[in-house]
């Protein structure tokens, strides 16, 4: 089942040198554009003829940005406002790599929030250099027969991968002559249709829409529909779309800007909305005590994605299965995120638990806006224009998102996939508690197949409240840490992180050596990322204690505003200044939740 891992300690990047300068060097012999090995400089000398990390442009467009979208953002984690900074603009990803318009790279954890299952760009052709080289010779002989050869050398495989990216290429360049939105019925959305249907224990019948949280409004719409019933129980921290009456104890997007509810939303669209601690099984069975014959269903992520990476216990999905049996309530699954993520059948494959209606998004789309909702032909059937239940629109199953997510699937169904997912990310996750461990801070963590998360908390993390006990300070030093060595987690504390069949062991490695490696001093005060770590480090000995400790918010934004405004600009950052450290190794150690130097 899911894999928790508990450790002591979380180092993950706190601990430092104060003379390394982080920098990027191209890998020759790398088969992505534009990718870069990660390096590091330990000393100064060897500064000069290395490119330091800096975010000028990306400071730059984001001003830009902040005058035309509430923000500077069109989704609101993506504004850093939980881990302080800069935010990133990218310019471009591939594999498992990310490129900002800085120049900068990173290995990327995020996967556009999940759909970058199979990696970014041009991922068919990394997806098989990775399968090929672990085929058993069944395998190959089975692929090759799919290349039309019977030679399963490897390099007539080598030579055969043309013929594979050609295909996906194809199929796209074929689908954009033909139009990429028809606002009627296309062929493709029968073959998507009925590789979802084979693959999704629980779905008969299929509606496609445009997002995941279309998904889960048409979902709602019709359990209420269904059962005649308009309550409905959620769990807190899961995240089910931005519909006004999801939007209680939400999760991810709620917690990450420390707002209970979101304002705009009226009492009334949330009346129905029940809501229970995760994984307790005596909250459900109270609600519907208390609210007999009232209750259309339960919803929930089967694992917990919007509150940090949250799995279930193992009695409790088997319990609200047989509660919503019990009083004729529907079971929903929001499979969003979690299908064809754990496995081709998603959680509930996963779990061996079969619910009423699904909803999915994300992977089904390949990258491209999609969702869809599912369940049992009879309850379907419900839905317009078969029955009375109403949902629309207008882009619903156009043609290039149903062929870019008929190809993820496609990818998705060779052999090894799942498994090699479940092999990278308990590498991740392992290294990253043990490197944790090594500097003595609270960590807990854990992941199933491609899908993973930790918490700078003791743990274990079984619901909302427990993963609001995290040290989210903790979590910005660290996420600050890790993007200068070229990570890219997801900017909130409150979020799964995702693997994909693009990462490497390279990948990995590189990533956990980043976690031992990393360093804060870069990060206390956060104004101007390109200013020069030591430089830094003199108010960090000074003030740190201060910024991290709630009593001295105020005085946090204070230095905060200062420091920028006085030594933010990059023509300063080489000049001598007197309370800049002197370049004589010390090194800068953690002790728990306060630094020193010794």
């Amino acid at each position: 089942m899911a894999s928790t891992i508990t450790g002591a300690g979380a180092g993950l990047g706190l601990s430092c040198s104060t003379t390394r300068k982080f920098t990027q060097k191209r890998n020759p012999s790398s088969s992505r554009l534009s990718f870069c090995s990660i390096k590091m400089a330990v000393s100064v000398g060897e500064e000069k003829k290395k490119k330091s990390f800096t975010l000028e442009k990306s400071e730059e467009a984001f001003s830009a940005a902040k005058e035309m979208m509430p923000g500077g953002v069109n989704s609101p984690v993506r504004a850093f406002k939980s881990v302080g900074g800069q935010p990133i603009v990218f310019d471009s990803v591939k594999g498992s790599h990310m490129r900002d318009i800085d120049g900068n790279d990173y290995i990327d954890y995020v996967g556009s929030w999940g759909p970058a299952i199979i990696g970014h760009a041009d991922d068919e052709v990394l997806f098989f250099f990775t399968a090929i080289c672990n085929f058993s010779i069944y395998e190959r002989l089975s692929f090759c027969e799919s290349l039309g050869t019977q030679d399963c050398s490897h390099s007539v495989l080598l030579e055969k991968w043309h013929i594979v990216k050609s295909r996906v290429l194809a199929a796209l360049s074929e689908t954009m002559k033909k139009g990429t939105s028809f606002g009627a019925p296309c062929l493709l959305e029968n073959v998507l249709a009925e590789m979802v249907i084979k693959a999704v224990p629980s779905i008969e019948m299929v509606r496609f829409v445009n997002s995941g949280t279309e998904a889960c409004m048409g979902v709602l719409r019709l359990a209420r529909a269904y059962t005649g019933r308009e309550k409905i129980i959620k769990f807190e921290g899961c995240y089910h779309g931005h519909a006004d009456p999801f939007l209680v104890k939400a999760g991810s997007g709620v917690a990450t800007l420390g707002l209970p509810d979101s304002p705009g939303v009226p009492k009334a669209a949330t009346y129905e909305t029940l809501t229970a601690p995760y994984n307790d099984i005596a909250a459900v069975e109270n609600l519907f005590e208390n609210n007999k014959g009232e209750i259309c269903g339960i919803i929930l992520e089967p694992v917990v994605g919007n509150a940090g990476f949250i799995p279930p216990k193992p009695e409790f999905i088997n319990a609200i299965r047989r509660i919503t049996e019990e009083n004729n309530a529907l079971l929903i699954f929001d499979e969003v995120m979690t299908g064809f993520r754990l496995a081709y059948g998603g959680a509930q494959e996963y779990f061996g638990i079969t619910p009423d209606l699904t909803t999915l998004g994300k992977i089904i789309g390949g990258g491209l806006p999609v969702g869809a909702y599912g369940g049992r032909r009879e309850i379907m059937e419900m839905v317009a224009p078969a029955g009375p239940m109403y949902q629309a629109g207008t882009l619903s199953g156009n043609p290039l998102a149903m062929t870019a997510g008929i190809h993820t699937l496609k990818r998705l169904q060779k052999p090894g996939s799942y498994e090699y997912l479940d092999k990278i990310t308990s590498e991740l996750v392992q290294g990253i508690i043990d490197a944790g461990k090594k500097t003595g801070h609270a960590i807990c963590g854990g992941y199933i197949r491609g899908m993973f998360g930790f918490f700078f908390t003791e743990g274990p993390v079984y619901n909302f409240a427990d993963a609001k006990k995290s040290d989210t300070a903790k979590f910005a030093r660290f996420y600050q840490g890790m993007l200068r060595e070229g990570v890219y987690f997801a900017p909130s504390q409150f979020e799964a992180g995702f693997t994909s069949l693009a990462h490497t062991a390279e990948d990995i490695q590189k990533t956990i050596a980043a976690a031992e490696n990393g360093k804060i001093c870069h990060v206390v005060i956060t104004a101007n990322p390109s200013i020069n770590c030591k430089f830094a480090s003199s108010l960090t000995q000074k003030y740190f204690s201060l910024i991290y400790d709630k009593r001295f918010l105020i005085l946090h934004q204070w230095v905060y505003t200062t420091f920028y405004y006085w030594y933010g600009s990059s023509p300063l950052k080489n000049k001598p200044r007197k309370n800049r450290r002197k370049e004589h190794g010390k090194k800068h150690i953690t002790t728990g939740r306060f630094y020193k130097y010794t």
